[in-house]
């Protein structure tokens, strides 16, 4: 079984493009995990672990996050490996999101970080919206 689930904070916006050929959107973000652990200094560490979404979740994800908001990601690890600009073998580790959870809320950010976010939760693809949840 290869389940993934991480909450963290976005590290830098997400960037989105589009395959070739076919055009499936794709989103890559860097998510900031904090370890539950202190260092031998007393201070918390963070792991920064390579997100990537696909199709509708990906466009909403590109459309509504920005850098700092808090997400919950469920998901796959995936393992690849790829020659770089020098032709040298490189290995990468990434989640593949099945599903990105928006947690924290506009409150959390920024005003200027706030405009055009929605709060939509997102799950396999498909967008909820906060008015839409009975509780």
């Amino acid at each position: 079984m290869n389940c993934v689930n991480l909450i963290g904070h976005l590290a830098q916006d997400p960037e989105l493009r589009y395959t070739p050929g076919e055009g499936t959107a794709v989103a890559n973000f860097t998510l900031a995990v904090n370890r539950p652990f202190l260092n031998q200094k007393g201070e918390r560490e963070a792991d920064f672990i390579r997100i990537v979404t696909w199709r509708k979740l990906a466009e909403s994800c590109a459309r509504n996050l920005s850098k700092g908001r808090q997400v919950a990601v469920e998901g796959r690890l995936q393992i690849r490996s790829y020659d770089d600009r020098e032709g040298i073998r490189r290995i990468a580790a990434e989640v593949v999101a099945r599903s990105v959870h928006f947690l924290g809320g506009r409150r959390e950010q920024a005003p200027a970080a706030r405009d055009g976010l929605d709060d939509t939760f997102i799950e396999d693809g498909v967008e909820i919206k906060d008015e839409d949840v009975p509780f």
